[in-house]
């Protein structure tokens, strides 16, 4: 995975993205299916997950919440 550091804050953010956008919601994907996304994603060094309130009307943050939780 390659990472490149943010700004001046010296973090390193990957420079893959997990969009969480379809997490929740009719029609997509279910809550195990989202964890198993994540960790994958985890899994490979992505560290940089995209999540909205505006994500299936939050329910989207709650889904990555509990899967990073575990």
């Amino acid at each position: 995975m390659r990472y490149r550091v943010l700004g001046g804050t010296g973090m390193r953010v990957s420079t893959y993205c997990l969009g969480t956008m379809m997490f929740g919601g009719i029609g997509n994907p279910d809550h195990d299916d989202c964890a198993r996304i994540t960790h994958a994603a985890l899994d490979a060094g992505v560290n940089f997950v995209d999540t909205a309130d505006m994500y299936s009307a939050g329910e989207s943050e709650i889904i990555v919440g509990k899967a990073l939780k575990g």
